[in-house]
């Protein structure tokens, strides 16, 4: 099946979304697809069934009145929206874009004017000896747990990371049930004070983490400022913690702590998820202010490939409320390229609230740019590429050999040629890479993507398919 659309645009969070929403109301046709069964985004996530009833938190209400205006929009037939739906490859077809999706284990294609991609993020986390144990959650998964599913992560938690995200998984933790062991930070009181200009132009969100930190202070929860996770102990799940203090590099020093605990919270920030923009032919930068690699966008998402636009946190880790203005900002610009009218002035508007929006956004991602040490945090055993079992030793040996690019790497170990596609392991094995050639991190550029984006069954590609189709030519007479 093949529909044809003015924009395409992926991804359901607060910057896809708006951005349909956007070049909908702007008499545009639209097609919003996105991976998971109800639009939000990770930060807007909706509740499941189960605990609908259950009490609203800010996160609940925005994402319940951006599904109101979605649900709005598709009723009134200026919107299609394709939920449950895997994109897996964008290809050029003459001055059009067609996406090719997966539906129910049916691939279907459909074909767009425009492109906006809004692929949001995902969540880094740094190697160390036992993070693979069963019980060990990353930060943001973990919060995506909690907002849909109303359950704490275990009974005696360690909560570790960088950033907000440790003391609202730690306060959201208490607040359901469950025990907070302890916080544990790289991140010293110093660091926040830096930001701390950035935290008061945003009163309300300001005082919001304020009163987790009180929460914490009053359930006399452990905060340890300049400390890490070095350790995981626990074999068919996590019985322990080993934490140490960090110097200002964050490589551990000192006399390591024993913690108890049935589960660990773990996340070090936010990497834009900048695979389907490569995959488009958008060209990257390195900017660790932002998370890192980052696809070129000028603030309305326009980019130097022809119909193609990004925004949210696939083009920048700025925060959710940057993130819907941007989203916004590119419909609008998508729309205003494709011949809608009287656009102008509103998306000059909407720059200006996007620059004050991602002030603070980028203030908070600040407190999770990697610092050289956290190199010292896994062994030569730890293992790097999950998927593939392989440990640190086998990439070190690897780049001494001679592997002195992400793509090297891959192409000799598959390391990143599993099931996540690199998600998990391609960040840490750069870092790995930089450290051991003497080079910058900027310097190591990310593996080539390549088709399929996302797993897809090759019975859904290969269906209809019959070998007697082949044209195979007859022998020739002996």
């Amino acid at each position: 099946m093949t529909a044809t659309y003015d924009i395409a645009v992926l991804g359901a969070g607060p910057a896809g979304t708006n951005a349909a929403l956007a070049a909908a109301g702007a008499g545009k046709t639209v097609l919003l697809i996105d991976e998971q069964a109800t639009a939000g985004g990770q930060v807007w996530r909706a509740k499941s069934a189960s605990i609908r009833s259950t009490p609203t938190t800010p996160e609940s209400r925005a994402g319940d009145a951006l599904r109101a205006r979605l649900l709005a929009a598709t009723n009134s037939g200026k919107l299609t929206y394709l939920c449950s739906t895997r994109l897996w490859q964008i290809e050029r077809v003459g001055a059009d874009w067609a996406v090719h999706l997966l539906t129910d284990d049916k691939v279907t294609q459909h074909s767009a004017r425009a492109l906006v991609l809004a692929s949001g993020a995902r969540e880094f986390v740094q190697p160390l000896p036992g993070w693979t144990t069963p019980g060990v959650l990353g930060l943001a998964g973990v919060t995506a747990l909690m907002k849909s599913e109303q359950i704490p992560p275990g009974q005696a938690t360690v909560v570790s990371g960088t950033g907000p995200l440790v003391f609202y998984a730690a306060s959201e933790t208490r607040r359901l049930g469950g025990t907070v062991v302890a916080v544990v930070t790289p991140n010293r009181r110093c660091d926040w004070l830096k930001v701390l200009p950035a935290l008061l132009r945003r009163p309300k969100l300001f005082l919001r983490g304020m009163l987790w930190i009180a929460d914490l202070t009053l359930a006399r929860v452990p905060v340890l400022w300049g400390h890490t996770v070095t350790s995981v102990e626990g074999k068919q799940t996590v019985s322990a913690v080993n934490v140490q203090s960090v110097d200002h590099t964050w490589a551990p020093r000192g006399t390591a702590r024993h913690l108890s605990a049935d589960s660990l919270c773990l996340g070090h920030g936010l990497i834009p998820a900048t695979e389907a923009a490569q995959l488009a032919g958008a060209t990257l930068c390195h900017d660790p202010a932002l998370g890192g690699w980052i696809p070129q966008a000028t603030v309305d998402g326009s980019t130097d490939v022809s119909g193609l636009y990004l925004c949210g946190d696939g083009a920048g880790i700025r925060g959710a409320d940057a993130a819907e203005t941007q989203g916004t900002l590119a419909g609008l610009k998508a729309a205003s390229d494709l011949g809608a009218k009287g656009l102008v002035q509103r998306i000059r508007a909407l720059s200006r609230r996007h620059a004050a929006r991602s002030r603070f956004g980028i203030a908070m991602a600040a407190l999770s740019i990697p610092r050289a040490g956290m190199a010292e945090w896994s062994t030569a055993q730890t293992i790097m590429c999950r998927c593939e079992d392989i440990r640190r030793a086998t990439i070190t040996a690897e780049i001494s050999a001679g592997a002195s690019s992400a793509n090297a790497v891959k192409s000799g170990l598959r390391a990143g040629m599993g099931p996540c596609g690199g998600k998990f392991c391609q960040t840490a094995i750069a870092r790995l890479i930089a450290n051991q050639t003497s080079r910058a991190v900027g310097d190591i550029h990310p593996p080539t993507p390549r088709p399929p984006l996302r797993p897809v069954p090759v019975s859904a590609i290969a269906e209809g398919f019959d070998y007697d189709d082949l044209p195979i030519p007859k022998p020739a007479p002996l």
